[in-house]
């Protein structure tokens, strides 16, 4: 039996106490505690939900009008020009959770208890949300990767070689100014582009010698939250929740036990067959299926694979690998850099890139139901919660106007 109704916040039916004032008043404190995670959502192009808009919203583009190069004739009225506005219309989606407090735990202060819960859901929602825009806004195809690599499964890391590592220079953030520059993507305040880079990369530039040289401090009253230094005309603001490519897994994580190999190994092949030294399961096989392999630096497709013991399990590739997929050679899950390594996006961002749902206005709210509100499935008072629910979604309106520079780093 579900203990939970389905009364609004913004009524005060039987078990519901929030009025309108005190609605708001928790609405605010949610939106205080998410924002600090909403790192990705500062720098969109701000949308209100608009209420009676049903699941669609619509973000407008408008783009640079050509330059009006022939001279005005005295006396004659030139014919003008036309705004040309390009309409990108996006899916809103809704997130949210609860918890459950039982009368125990709110019997001292039940104003205390919420507003510490507030402050944990608030993180919560902080970080979902952060999430959903970062993934959409980090499928844009304007990338470049660390030393001009042609893919992200060449990058390299981890090398005792450390010219061969593909760590993030500044170099490279001159090389993401400079196309940004290109497209004529407009800067942010004091004319500068914003980036947002996760803390492991963060070390790696902010090491390189010629950060230490010029980099410049930022008043954080001046700019928004994370921000940790400027440099070439970018301010950097960091964010662990920035995005990481990571290699997939070869085996089911449901099945995997202590001991399994995290990759395989190739014992011969055969036109497309690889012969792998470890052997496969039935649902190793079922896992596999679909899935792509990084073998000696190159991607390929399954296109089947048969169980059996050490030396005998085979894998069917979609094509027939080069000639260095040979005996010994590792095979690794694609999706990551060299030899599965993880790859970290530090995403370039200039003036309307995208745009994301604004949280204020409803769109992030506090759902309160106190105890009683369940009628007979809480017969004796025992349970109240507190909940958030948001509506969100982001999309990209100008990928020119965005660079992902893709890395590995040192860690």
């Amino acid at each position: 039996m579900s203990y939970l109704n389905t009364q609004t916040t913004t009524t005060n039916n039987a078990g519901n106490n929030l009025t309108p004032l005190m609605k708001s008043y928790y609405d605010r404190a949610l939106i205080r505690f998410a924002t600090p995670k909403l790192v990705h959502a500062q720098f969109g192009q701000q949308k209100p939900i608009p209420s009676g808009s049903g699941k669609t919203i619509e973000f407008r583009r408008f783009s640079p009008l050509p330059k009006a190069l022939v001279p005005l004739t005295e006396g004659v009225t030139p014919e003008g020009n036309t705004l040309n506005v390009t309409t990108v219309e996006s899916t809103v989606e809704q997130y949210g959770d609860y918890v459950t407090l039982s009368d125990m735990l709110t019997l001292s202060s039940v104003d205390s208890v919420i507003s510490e819960t507030q402050n944990v859901l608030g993180d919560q929602a902080g970080r979902t949300l952060d999430t959903v825009i970062r993934e959409k806004i980090n499928a844009g195809t304007n990338v470049q990767y660390g030393n001009g690599k042609a893919d992200r499964n060449l990058l390299v890391g981890g090398s005792s070689t450390a010219s061969e590592n593909d760590y993030l220079s500044v170099a490279a953030v001159k090389r993401a100014v400079a196309t940004l520059k290109r497209n004529n993507a407009a800067p942010f305040k004091d004319g500068c582009y914003v980036a947002i880079i996760h803390p492991d990369v963060a070390n790696d530039l902010t090491n390189d010698p010629e950060w230490k040289a010029i980099k410049q401090n930022v008043d954080p009253k001046d700019w928004y939250q994370g921000a940790i230094g400027r440099i070439h005309g970018v301010v950097f603001f960091e964010s662990t929740e920035a995005k990481i490519f990571r290699a997939g897994t070869l085996r089911n994580p449901a099945t995997v036990t202590q001991g399994d190999a995290e990759t395989l190994t190739v014992a011969s092949v055969s036109g497309k067959t690889i012969t792998i030294t470890e052997p496969l399961t039935a649902d190793d096989v079922t896992y596999l299926g679909g899935k792509t392999l990084q073998i000696a630096g190159k991607d390929y497709a399954i296109a089947s694979a048969a169980a059996g013991s050490a030396g005998a399990a085979t894998i069917t590739l979609s094509e027939t690998p080069d000639a260095a997929v040979k005996a010994n050679v590792v095979i690794y899950p694609s999706g990551a850099g060299a030899q599965g390594r993880d790859v970290y996006s530090t995403l370039f961002i200039g003036q309307n890139a995208y745009g994301v749902t604004s949280i204020t206005g409803g769109g992030l709210q506090t759902i309160l139901k106190q105890k009683g509100s369940a009628g007979t499935g809480d017969p004796l008072d025992q349970r109240s919660t507190v909940g958030w629910k948001a509506t969100q979604t982001a999309e990209i309106l100008s990928p020119e106007f965005m660079v992902r520079v893709e890395t590995t780093c040192s860690y």
